[in-house]
């Protein structure tokens, strides 16, 4: 549970202080790339940001209606079966002893119906609960992107970088674990694991492809500014919603059975700030 709240303390500190403060650096606008030509012209970090937000909670809720659609109404419709099956065998039962049976019956049917719906649910909230982990590690894997081409195309400054990364790369990684730890998948499914991969894959590719193009690759360059800007502002966007809207708005403020263990709540509360401010901290080396 702790490390769960702490690493949504650690996904929202990245999106501020780690993704959009640098992105501000590199394309915002005092920089070389802010003052030329149409990048003068308009702020855009926040606007990228803002059309990443909508972009996320377009996509959250269009997954929320295809889950609903698509395991709702035949929610819908196994709770009146179960209903009208009940109601039809206590009548049975109430006009004569010799249907006992019959009543018997629709009671284990209610039971069976029960389980299954509650199956359904699960499987339902499972959907939900993934559809918005895959915004949040797109978010996270576009930063990851970024930050192995960086480290393999660095020079004389790679012993400083390395543990700092390290250090960044590892918490993050159990800002999301936690996450996905949490989602009610079914027994055996790959699909956890396969998520696992591409997060603990994706940084090192990158240093892969920074170190084979640190001859041609410059960090600094009017190029380099705009794509590590760009993208760097993309995932703000997506960690700002995901972390803001998925992570607190649903543990805290949605999530009405946590307000009655005002210990525990607190205890959440602590978890989630002491994460957001160790990842603060850590923009101090990296």
């Amino acid at each position: 549970s702790c490390s769960r709240y702490f690493g949504s303390g650690v996904i929202i500190a990245t999106a501020f202080v780690h993704l959009l403060d640098p992105a501000y650096s590199s394309i915002g606008p005092n920089t070389c790339v802010g003052m030329t030509g149409k990048w003068a012209s308009y702020s855009w970090p926040p606007a990228i940001v803002l059309v990443t937000l909508f972009l996320a909670f377009l996509i959250d809720i269009a997954s929320a209606i295809w889950v609903e659609h698509k395991y709702g109404i035949v929610d819908d419709r196994n709770r009146n079966q179960v209903a009208e099956l009940f109601v039809s065998g206590h009548n049975m039962a109430m006009e004569s002893n010799m249907h006992e049976h019959i009543y018997d019956n629709s009671v284990n049917l209610t039971i069976c119906e029960s389980s299954d719906e509650f199956e359904l649910d699960n499987s339902k909230e499972a959907k939900v609960q993934f559809a918005a982990f895959l915004v949040l590690e797109c978010g996270i894997i576009f930063h990851s992107v970024i930050i192995g081409l960086n480290l393999g195309a660095c020079g004389i400054e790679f012993k400083t970088l390395y543990p700092v990364l390290v250090f960044h790369q590892s918490f993050v990684g159990l800002g999301i674990g936690a996450r996905l730890s949490a989602i009610p998948f079914k027994k055996n499914d790959i699909v956890p694991y396969m998520c696992s991969l591409a997060y603990g894959l994706v940084t090192p590719l990158s240093i892969s492809i920074g170190l084979g193009v640190r001859t041609t690759y410059k960090g600094n360059s009017y190029t380099s500014n705009i794509i590590q800007g760009v993208m760097n502002v993309i995932s703000a966007g997506i960690l700002i919603y995901t972390g803001l809207v998925e992570l607190l708005a649903r543990d805290f403020i949605l999530h009405q059975e946590c307000h009655r263990d005002q210990e525990k709540l607190v205890f959440n509360v602590v978890c989630t700030m002491t994460g957001a401010g160790i990842m603060a901290l850590v923009v101090k080396w990296a």
